[in-house]
């Protein structure tokens, strides 16, 4: 039973349905080439690339996950491994690994132009002469390596208790 899945699968899929498929164009490709290429060693590139993209990955391990392209050039350069930054990059990329992404400060308000902005009911004023007289709050957001996580706080100005 596999051994016809293979034989139909390479009927269909094999070096001689693509060479008869470019019989009737001006590429003259013979089958030897595609078995010359497929036996054919590793190339210095492909096996520097190895190297590398093992080196990368290790980096990249040991500063758990965080440095992208130009720190880990950085570091591959201060241990005294020639590389462009390019090939880092290139490398990390078909390796699947990025560093930790540096967003903008998120914008938490969008006022439209025909809205009025909330009015200052304290004058400016933060002083109280007992608990539960003046009340303020405060809505912040703190950068994690997961994402942005937001916070809101209710204080009580007299005790500074939130």
């Amino acid at each position: 039973m596999k051994v016809d899945f293979v034989d139909s699968h390479q009927a269909e899929y094999g070096v001689q349905p693509v060479l008869q498929a470019l019989e009737d164009t001006p590429a003259q490709i013979a089958p030897s080439t595609y078995y010359a290429a497929k036996t054919r060693p590793a190339s210095a590139r492909s096996r520097r690339d190895e190297q590398l993209t093992g080196l990368i990955k290790q980096i990249h391990a040991e500063n758990y996950g965080v440095y992208g392209a130009r720190k880990i050039w950085h570091e591959l350069q201060r241990r005294e491994v020639r590389v462009a930054r390019c090939t880092v990059e290139r490398l990390m990329r078909e390796a699947g690994l990025r560093g930790l992404l540096r967003d903008k400060s998120p914008r938490t308000t969008r006022p439209a132009a025909e809205t009025d902005r909330p009015r200052d009911l304290v004058k400016r004023d933060f002083t109280a002469t007992a608990p539960n007289q003046l009340w303020v709050a405060d809505l912040t957001y703190v950068r994690t390596s997961i994402g942005w996580v937001y916070a809101a706080f209710v204080l009580d100005v007299y005790s500074r208790m939130i």
